[in-house]
């Protein structure tokens, strides 16, 4: 299925999507959301612009077919930050058949030259959560802008470019920050008013999480500031090796190079999906495989000690009354009072 959009702003597009896809409109305070019908797929599309020349259109959607959407101007198109956090979804240029595929915690900048259009490309039963932020540049420019002070020159150019004259397309790594972000738009905690407030907010935020990591995968002089996808499985490789391997100490560096990464990025991985450090979420480790001993097994404390490789006997009941309130002989007491 194609589906040709041909106006702006994203109010108008939410608009003539409906009108394709023979779908009733819902306006929300601005923002404006477009279910899909049930001949045509599950989920919504839906958008909301604003007075600063930014837009975003999110599409939350499952196409029960092949869907193109087209978005084809006979003015300059906005420039495009276009992130995916579900499923992916591709993306071409109107005088190319190249498509470009936008992977689950990827993003891609693009501007068109000229009048040159966009599609993007929706796979059938393939549900996809992805977001677009749509920006007027001859518009957004003039707001106050501090001439993009700080900005990376490739771009500031770019935004500066308010007729389009330069085709651009940037493909970036993963990131975890916007997919997260996503997920506080996709939920519905404002109505109204307050609601445009939110969504705005979070447009500027999505924009600044897309440029610091334009800038981060650009700067090579020093390593990657942004938490990536593949940071995150990194961090679930070490806890797996320090889940198999309780005997040993092994150190964060040790583990950081086996992993290949830094122990600054490994512990801010960890941070992020455990709120732990790494030496945290080992000793959490050992103390829960200990007492699952103490309840369950035939050891004793001192075989207990060595078996998660601990060597004092005194610092591992010190630590264990930390976590769980009793001494290791608690647990020792029970299993005798089971038996």
């Amino acid at each position: 299925m194609r589906i040709d959009v041909k106006t702006l702003p994203v109010s108008e597009v939410i608009h003539d999507l409906a009108e394709s896809l023979n779908a009733p409109i819902i306006d929300g305070s601005g923002e404006i959301t477009l279910n899909l019908p049930g001949e045509v797929g599950e989920g919504y599309i839906r958008g909301a612009n604003f007075d600063s020349g930014i837009g975003i259109i999110t599409y939350n959607c499952k196409f029960y077919q092949d869907v193109e959407i087209c978005f084809t101007l006979n003015s300059v198109h906005p420039l495009k930050f276009i992130f995916c956090s579900e499923g992916k979804v591709g993306h071409s240029f109107e005088d190319s058949h190249k498509i470009n595929n936008i992977d689950t915690y990827q993003n891609i900048i693009v501007s068109s030259s000229g009048y040159n259009g966009h599609s993007l490309h929706f796979k059938a039963n393939e549900a996809a959560h992805v977001a677009s932020l749509e920006i007027i540049r001859s518009i957004f420019t003039h707001r106050a802008n501090y001439d993009f002070k700080d900005l990376d020159p490739t771009l500031k150019e770019l935004f500066k470019d308010e007729v389009s004259e330069k085709q651009f397309f940037y493909q970036g790594n993963y990131s975890i920050k916007a997919a997260d972000l996503m997920d506080e738009i996709n939920r519905e905690d404002f109505t109204g008013f307050l609601r445009s407030l939110f969504l705005e907010g979070k447009a500027f935020q999505m924009l600044v999480i897309q440029i610091s990591q334009y800038q981060d995968d650009e700067d090579e002089d020093r390593l990657p500031q942004i938490l990536r996808k593949s940071d995150i499985e990194k961090v679930n490789y070490v806890a797996k090796r320090i889940q198999g391997d309780l005997g040993s100490n092994l150190t964060v560096e040790a583990l950081a190079k086996e992993a290949g990464t830094n122990v600054n990025k490994l512990q801010e991985g960890f941070k992020y999906v455990y709120d732990l450090t790494v030496n945290k979420y080992m000793q959490h480790i050992k103390l829960e495989a200990a007492k699952d001993m103490l309840i369950n097994s035939e050891r004793n404390i001192s075989e207990i000690v060595v078996a998660i490789g601990l060597n004092n006997r005194s610092y591992f009941s010190k630590i264990f009354k930390e976590k769980y309130g009793v001494n290791p002989k608690y647990f020792l007491k029970t299993r005798k009072k089971q038996d």
